[in-house]
């Protein structure tokens, strides 16, 4: 027996009637519905009773997803009812098999790094409150004043590194490579690498390039005077930042465990997304 909860897009009607179809499938069959958990309600944390937790949404469901159960180690399974679908794994018509086959054991786990994000006050040593955030994606600090840049300051490792003029300042894992960082003109990364992803947002300054760190370089971001910035993680705009706030971005602790049933992969979803059929 296995208990699940699904995470469910709130503002999509199709996914509560998914939940409710597949609750009753896994009832009828013996299993648990724990749960149906609104993010945009509930946006705290799964317990470790759950045995796997289903998003169903986009890309941003997921995300709000993996915030929720990543911290007890719950396997994730994503339906793709949003548009890209680079972090789902299956299609809506395709969830009761794919309930069927993890209750089988017949599935694969992918362990996605994260990102562990602290807010620095200035003139503070100790995280700012609400933090540290946990992120599948991206941490962003970009620009809060129309038509002006944001001044970011970096150290990697502890050491000085650039002063960034620019829109904003990313910094994600492999996974968000195909996310903001992609949009911005970063690299594409396979998503199980390890990897420190920092690209500069419209930089104003001749170096604009992506630099790529492994993950113990952990880096850290402070606003530069005369202006504000604001941070987001995952897509998320969490608080504003006053010039001599900082930033750190690090590994996470825990990994992402997204559920994988070998139908898809990476590399297809990139030539589907791109339209890259050989001509």
């Amino acid at each position: 027996m296995v208990s699940v909860a699904f995470v469910v897009h709130p503002e999509r009607q199709v996914a509560s009637e998914l939940a409710a179809r597949a609750g009753a499938w896994l009832t009828a069959n013996g299993h648990t519905v724990t749960r149906l958990v609104d993010p945009a309600r509930s946006p705290g944390s799964l317990d470790g009773d759950v045995d796997l937790a289903v998003s169903l949404g986009g890309d941003g469901t997921m995300l709000r997803t993996v915030a929720m159960a990543a911290g007890h180690g719950i396997p994730i399974l994503g339906v793709n009812l949003g548009q890209l679908g680079y972090l789902t794994e299956v299609e809506p018509a395709a969830l009761e098999q794919a309930l069927e086959r993890f209750v089988a054991g017949d599935y694969e786990i992918e362990e996605r790094m994260t990102l562990e994000i602290e807010v620095i006050r200035a003139g503070s040593q100790s995280p700012g409150a609400g933090s540290p955030f946990m992120v599948l994606n991206e941490a962003v600090v970009e620009k809060t004043v129309p038509g002006h840049t944001v001044r970011v300051s970096t150290s990697i490792a502890g050491r000085p590194f650039v002063t960034y003029l620019a829109d904003g300042l990313l910094v994600c894992t492999p996974t968000g490579s195909t996310a903001y960082n992609l949009s911005a003109r970063g690299p594409i990364l396979s998503p199980l690498l390890r990897a420190i992803v920092v690209t500069p947002i419209s930089a104003h300054m001749l170096f604009d390039r992506t630099i790529v760190l492994e993950p113990r370089q952990w880096v850290r971001l402070e606003v530069a005077a005369p202006r504000p910035g604001i941070l987001v993680v995952d897509g998320v705009s969490v608080t504003e930042l006053q010039p001599g706030d900082a930033v750190e971005c690090r590994e996470g602790p825990v990994n992402a465990r997204l559920v994988s049933l070998g139908d898809r992969d990476f590399h297809s979803i990139l030539r589907s997304r791109f339209h890259l059929a050989d001509r």
